[in-house]
């Protein structure tokens, strides 16, 4: 049975990583370790070890990581009820993860994997350029058999992070079972070259499973072949809702005939990542909420507006109180 509060509650699903941001003197860790500066390189645990512990004399600070798990934290940071399924193992991060989520009031439906905890070596360049190497761990250890009718059933909403297309089995699996159970798909393309490298088996999922689509420019060109107007008119043909994120131009959503071109707030970006995992945040919980479809996209640009001017992927806590204030403007 649905969840009789009107509302609606949303469940991500997704890598459980966790970020150990370090701030680097200079570039000489990156080419040490071969890793190409801005990248996202995934790495092995032992590869991984070399670097945390290379870096363990800088300064540096852990967060939660993960596309959909920052896309989750957002919406507990603004009051929606959500929880999150993943995998890591009984360490360290693996704990860290689970008592942040649980201290957020996110319910955590979290399987124990046989290897460490998936973590990302976040290094940032004295230019604020990021660099990932990404240890999975026992977030790669998910599989349709931890998954069941009773972990999706209590939701609305499910939103699932690209990066899960890799592993053909897992996301048609999750998306079977949700779709199953009456949940509404949401789905971030992650990233261009997740996009070109499963283009054919993504559009069929899209087809089949997916109500909302969220892509940036790039991703929406490498799926369409379009510019993001025409883009995303392609997109809403394939699902109910399409939004394509337009960097600093804003955001522009379709639903039917339904067209909402949204400003994006000028501020001056320190660091993009996580943008668009909180945009979703606030779109999701806009929606989940009753509010417009602009009010949703202006929800999604006011925290990626936040979020793009600090390092990392969480919004600082003394930013909380004026988006508060800008939800309650939007509610009334």
């Amino acid at each position: 049975m649905k969840n009789a509060n009107p509302q609606k509650s949303i469940v991500g699903i997704g890598s459980a990583l966790v970020d150990v941001l370090v701030q680097l003197k200079d570039d000489q860790l990156l080419e040490q370790f071969g890793l190409p500066k801005g990248s996202m390189t995934l790495v092995d645990a032992a590869l991984s070890k070399q670097i945390l512990e290379a870096s363990a004399g800088l300064e540096s600070g852990m967060e939660t990581g993960g596309s959909s798990a920052n896309t989750v934290r957002g919406i507990a940071q603004l009051g929606g009820k959500t929880g999150f399924i993943g995998k890591v193992h009984d360490d360290k991060m693996g704990q860290f993860f689970k008592k942040t989520f649980e201290d957020l009031q996110i319910k955590p439906h979290l399987f124990h994997g046989s290897i460490p905890s998936g973590v990302a070596a976040t290094l940032i360049s004295p230019d604020s350029e990021r660099t990932f190497g990404t240890y999975l761990g026992a977030a790669s250890e998910l599989s349709v058999e931890n998954l069941s009718d009773e972990l999706f059933a209590p939701y609305n909403y499910l939103h699932i992070e690209g990066y899960l297309v890799f592993n053909h089995e897992l996301i048609e699996g999750i998306l079977k079972i949700a779709k199953r159970n009456g949940l509404t798909i949401s789905l971030d393309m992650a990233s261009f070259n997740v996009v070109e490298a499963n283009l054919e088996f993504l559009k069929r999922l899209v087809h089949e499973y997916v109500d909302i689509v969220f892509a940036n420019e790039e991703e929406a060109k490498a799926y369409t072949r379009k510019e993001p107007e025409e883009a995303l008119k392609e997109i809403a043909t394939q699902c109910s809702i399409a939004i394509v994120k337009i960097g600093k131009e804003g955001s522009l959503v379709q639903a039917g005939d339904e067209f909402v071109r949204v400003d994006a707030f000028p501020v001056n970006a320190v660091d993009t990542t996580g943008a668009g995992d909180v945009y979703a945040s606030g779109f999701l919980y806009g929606l989940a909420n009753g509010l417009s479809l602009e009010n949703c996209g202006k929800l999604g640009g006011i925290l990626a507006a936040e979020v793009i001017q600090v390092l990392g992927a969480k919004i600082p806590d003394e930013s909380w109180p004026q988006i508060m204030i800008a939800l309650e403007k939007m509610k009334a």
